[in-house]
């Protein structure tokens, strides 16, 4: 092989190997997905666990739940899962990640997954199968029967809001929708996961059972109820999934307690004409009080310290201002003065 040939060749075996390098692991299909160092470990041992194509610097929780599969979720909710030893991570520019998980024993027996879910913003979850050694190991209550659940209506929100609403207290509502056994088995007393979100926030799910039985191919209401933190208003929207899979959504518009506007308004009033009205009974509680004209002859004098006159106690004190003398008064205000009538 000639020199120059040789070049070339090796140039193009090397863009060859550097061309998988270039390529960002999260472009093949969009997706979010994840991967474990292995797919069995022992109690109390870490695996850690790699994901890619998820949502740039977006907040993930990683939890070792029980009672689910890849396929169908964590069929107990949150409830499976052994949440004290969860661990969240935040994906980088690209949506990946790397984090190492301790392995727990979750409350529920196995089949058993990492639970990898978005706190913030978009839902999206991913699980990766895990096996626990010396884990107890029972088979998931649909696949035991066959049974499959399905909304079939979504009636809407049943209640109403009262007085104390009005003035903040939390807003109930019970979420009425009907379910149908789509598969060969009954279901009993399933796990419902209800969520309410705000705005551009994710839901906050919580676990409600349901108790009762859909047998296969029947039908059945089921009504759950929740409420909203106090004081809260606006649009919000009311979700139920079951088995990892949304089944229905209902929008809620929530009014603005404006009791509480009112009580501030009110308070707002109410608080200073009452500190005005203490300060002007202060006022006049402390306040000097003038001299009273004296007692008619034969009245009673009145009880208490009298004044005492120029003549002694018991006289009627005369009022004198300090800027008139008896010698600045006016002409005809002089005291045993005649007038210009009386001289004449």
């Amino acid at each position: 092989m000639r020199p120059r040939t040789r070049v070339v060749a090796l140039v193009a075996a090397l863009l060859l190997a550097l061309a998988p390098l270039g390529a960002p692991a999260w472009a093949d299909d969009g997706k979010p997905a994840v991967t474990l160092s292995q797919r069995e470990a022992a109690k109390g041992a870490e695996v850690v666990a790699s994901g890619t194509g998820w949502r740039p610097d977006a907040l993930l929780m990683l939890l070792v739940c029980g009672q689910s599969s890849p396929g169908r979720g964590v069929l107990g909710g949150t409830n499976s899962c052994a949440n004290a030893d969860g661990r969240a991570v935040t994906t980088d520019a690209k949506g990946a990640f790397s984090k190492s998980v301790p392995v727990a024993a979750p409350p529920k027996p196995c089949p058993c997954v990492l639970h990898v879910a978005t706190v913030t913003g978009e839902q999206a979850a991913v699980d990766a199968e895990l096996a626990i050694t010396g884990h107890p190991v029972a088979p998931l209550p649909d696949q035991a029967g066959g049974g499959r659940l399905s909304v079939l209506t979504a009636t809407g929100l049943e209640g109403s809001s009262g007085l104390l609403t009005w003035f903040g207290a939390p807003a109930s509502r019970k979420l009425v929708f009907t379910v149908g056994n789509l598969g060969s088995g009954p279901v009993k007393d399933p796990v419902f996961q209800i969520g309410t979100s705000h705005g551009v926030f994710a839901p906050r799910w919580e676990d409600q059972q349901w108790r009762g039985t859909v047998a296969p191919g029947g039908k059945a209401e089921v009504k759950l109820g929740f409420e909203l933190p106090a004081g809260a208003h606006g649009d919000y929207q009311v979700s139920v999934r079951y088995g990892g899979k949304v089944l229905a959504t209902q929008p809620w518009g929530v009014g603005r307690p404006w009791g509480v506007t009112l009580f501030w308004l009110l308070l707002c009033l109410v608080v200073p004409a009452a500190l005005f009205r203490v300060g002007m009974a202060v006022v006049d509680r402390f306040r000097p009080r003038p001299a009273g004209p004296a007692p008619a002859d034969g009245a009673a004098p009145r009880p208490g310290p009298q004044p005492e006159g120029p003549d002694g106690p018991g006289t009627t004190a005369v009022l004198r201002l300090p800027w008139f003398t008896p010698d600045s008064a006016p002409y005809e205000n002089r005291p045993n003065t005649p007038t210009t009538k009386g001289n004449s």
